[in-house]
């Protein structure tokens, strides 16, 4: 099957496309396009991958569903374009990144500037219906991201995977930490950032173990 992404992406899950779970999905992502409204707008699918080839990963931060309100989903996960109200989320992302490392909220939340730097900003599922959070759920998104997360695994070294929350933590659970380092706390979430988010210093760590592997740390501006 020919998916547009990008060349060294689709080399390293060529394999995947080619699963009968992936054909499945595929037919009914393009059918969910056609005849209802559906986030991030088609080109922007795959825009994590393309803006970060597989040969330039650093860090991975997991997500779980798109944003499903108009005109926020661009396929990064917690990102937003500018001209864009920060979700609650991300507003917790830059208030840690502040009390972390002391970088003052910045203007945009279009996180496009982390993506280029070597962060895939992976979400569980790449796509979803108008306002129904979760619509696109066990649909094979899930199966195709576990693979992304199992190359990074098995054929780099030295990433640092972000895992906020009980979702992200179990999706990351079999990456191997004698590789990578896997930093974990409860989700950015208003529900739950005061239980752990805030003062996880993760932010802070994760440039502290590039630097040390010889890796340029990432600007979280």
């Amino acid at each position: 099957m020919n998916v547009t992404i990008e060349s060294s992406w689709k080399s390293v899950l060529k394999d995947e496309f080619e699963k009968e779970y992936f054909v499945k999905l595929t037919g009914f992502i393009r059918e969910e396009y056609r005849t209802t409204t559906v986030y991030p707008p088609a080109g922007l699918i795959f825009n994590a991958f393309n803006l970060c080839p597989f040969s330039s990963v650093k860090t991975v931060i997991i997500g779980q569903d798109p944003y499903h309100g108009p005109g926020q989903a661009h396929g990064l996960c917690f990102s937003v374009r500018d001209g864009i109200d920060f979700p609650p989320s991300l507003i917790n992302i830059f208030k840690e990144i502040e009390q972390d490392i002391g970088i003052t909220s910045p203007a945009s939340g279009d996180l496009e500037r982390w993506a280029r730097q070597g962060v895939l900003l992976l979400n569980a599922t790449l796509t979803v219906r108008a306002h129904l959070a979760g619509s696109h759920q066990k649909k094979g998104w899930e199966h195709f991201t576990d693979a992304v997360i199992s190359r990074i695994n098995s054929e780099k070294e030295n990433i640092v995977f972000l895992l906020w929350g009980a979702y992200a933590q179990k999706k990351g659970e079999a990456i191997d930490r004698n590789r990578h380092l896997v930093l974990e706390s409860v989700h950015p979430s208003p529900l739950s950032a005061y239980r752990g988010f805030f003062g996880n210093g993760h932010f802070s760590k994760c440039n502290k173990y590039l630097t040390e592997k010889g890796i340029q740390p990432i600007d979280w501006k």
